[in-house]
């Protein structure tokens, strides 16, 4: 009985373990498609002399938010 009880223990945590790793992949890939997407805007931005517009410093003020959670995520290790 209490080899069934910590068999069905290691696997329900194994797949929340994976559940927790899979959302955390998945938030990674948006957060580095996100920000290369809004690089991309903000430099046909700027190549259209747009710099002081609302749009551009929203993008840019994305971009250190992405900027803040990518460095974290290499402090800890997570990313390269």
């Amino acid at each position: 009985m209490q080899c069934y009880l910590t068999r069905y223990a290691f696997l329900f945590f194994k797949v929340m373990l994976m559940d927790r790793l899979d959302a955390f992949e998945k938030m990674l890939d948006d957060i580095q498609r996100q920000a290369e997407l809004e690089q991309t805007e903000m430099d046909r931005l700027k190549a259209a002399g747009k710099e002081k517009t609302a749009t551009y410093r929203q993008y840019f003020g994305n971009r250190l938010v992405y900027k803040t959670i990518l460095d974290t995520y290499r402090r800890y290790g997570l990313i390269d």
